[in-house]
């Protein structure tokens, strides 16, 4: 079977400027891959975004395409840099200034799942490691970049919304403070990745929903956000972190009772999202 480095569902009629994109809930896992894991079939997926691809399938019916990965974020982790390379898993790989992704096995080429969980006994060739990025990395990336460009040519701005999900444990700190817990983290990277009365326009239909939302704590946003957030080229991204719990089981990877539900107010969101930039027909003159 040949690799799929990325799926674009695209609306009819592209009527907004705004481009949905899961670059986590791939589940294209190659046998090989498979093969040469230390791990089982089901705890090498806890670090995907399962499911999320689907919670915003609705985006092209609202007029805004929906890029999809094809390889798991254990596989190939396509929100981050190409170079963040990581010598523990890559033979060969040169060693960099300390970045915190990489120190924690979370590169490009992730050495580990959640909670720390090896994928492998031994390291990858640096051969195999550019492979991936070639197959799939270049891709899905220049894809991305093209449906902003689309975006931008025919509205005059680009905006992205980044999808992602977050395990329920990650706001247990914000908990036990006493905060609200948030359902829904936004991203912006403090306000550098896109103009603030965007993100306001995507707090808002959260919160219309009826979705607890928060911003930049603990997720600011990662790669995605900071390459492709230029709100002074009218270029804006925004990570959105979705509290798993809400619509799935972790321990088991699979929908809860309360994924339809779940899905159902995110599509009234979505749709809310999808008119930022939205085109409307001229009145006609009186």
């Amino acid at each position: 079977m040949s690799p799929v480095a990325y799926e674009v569902s695209y609306p009819e009629k592209r009527t907004s400027c705004v481009v949905f994109a899961s670059p986590h809930s791939g589940r294209d896992y190659p046998w090989s891959f498979l093969r040469r894991s230390v791990l089982d079939e089901r705890t090498i997926r806890s670090s995907e975004d399962a499911f999320v691809d689907q919670l915003f399938d609705i985006a092209p019916q609202m007029g805004a395409p929906l890029l999809k990965a094809g390889a798991p974020r254990a596989f190939v982790d396509l929100n981050r840099s190409v170079d963040e390379l990581d010598p523990a898993v890559i033979e060969g790989a040169q060693r960099q200034g300390h970045n915190p992704r990489i120190a924690s096995g979370l590169g490009v080429i992730p050495r580990v799942v959640a909670n720390g969980r090896a994928i492998y006994r031994g390291k990858i060739t640096q051969r195999e490691a550019e492979r991936r990025l070639e197959v799939y990395w270049k891709p899905y990336h220049d894809m991305l970049q093209s449906l902003l460009d689309e975006a931008h040519q025919s509205h005059g701005q680009a905006v992205l919304i980044d999808c992602h999900s977050m395990p329920h444990e990650a706001m247990d700190g914000v908990a036990r403070g006493g905060m609200i817990r948030p359902d829904v983290v936004l991203g912006d990277r403090f306000g550098a990745a896109a103009d603030s009365a965007i993100v306001e326009q995507v707090e808002a239909a959260f919160a219309s929903a009826g979705f607890t939302v928060a911003r930049n704590a603990p997720f600011a946003g990662a790669y995605v956000t900071q390459a492709y957030g230029r709100p002074s080229r009218h270029q804006h991204a925004v990570q959105v972190e979705i509290d798993r719990a809400l619509y799935m089981n972790e321990r088991t990877i699979r929908p809860n009772r309360d994924f339809h539900t779940v899905r159902a107010r995110l599509q009234s969101v979505v749709a809310e999202i999808a008119t930022i930039g939205q085109m409307r027909v001229p009145l006609a003159a009186e």
